[in-house]
């Protein structure tokens, strides 16, 4: 092989999200798990308050929908991200590989695509686990309360 031969392109570096296949779309998804966090909308309407409780589907510690098939039956408030809805989605983190793709912007070292697993974005903070609660152990009168800054400072 020829060493001065580049590299090939990966899916995501050549396509449109709108392009893409069901399992690229799924696979880009880094499994960070911000977007399970509970969100409400303060009074202007634009804005949301993020708290650090997570979806009562979200398993704490591996980050994964339990009923990921059934999960907008089971939560009707699920949001489902999707290519014609990405750039409505302001509240998802600078990290997310769905709007980076969306803006025009490589994934980070740290995506699993490119690290090969989660050791590092968890290690980085990046995911939500074993860091939240869920919806579940929370008196629902408690929801509005509980709020969180998400702080990005370790995206690469």
């Amino acid at each position: 092989m020829n060493a001065d031969r580049t590299k090939a392109k990966s899916f995501w570096e050549t396509k449109h999200l709108s392009e893409m296949t069901k399992d690229e779309w799924e696979s880009l998804c880094d499994g960070c798990a911000q977007c399970c966090r509970l969100k409400f909308k303060t009074r202007n309407a634009q804005q949301f308050v993020i708290t650090p409780i997570v979806c009562k589907l979200l398993d704490l510690h591996t980050c994964q929908c339990q009923s990921y098939k059934d999960r907008h039956e089971l939560v009707p408030d699920c949001v489902e991200i999707s290519p014609n809805n990405i750039n409505l989605l302001y509240w998802l983190p600078d990290t997310c590989a769905y709007r980076l793709i969306a803006e025009g912007k490589p994934l980070y070292d740290w995506h699993p695509l490119i690290s090969g697993g989660t050791q590092e974005m968890r290690r980085l903070g990046i995911s939500v686990a074993d860091q939240v609660l869920s919806e579940n152990d929370v008196h629902p009168d408690d929801l509005a309360v509980q709020s969180v800054k998400w702080v990005d400072d370790h995206k690469r």
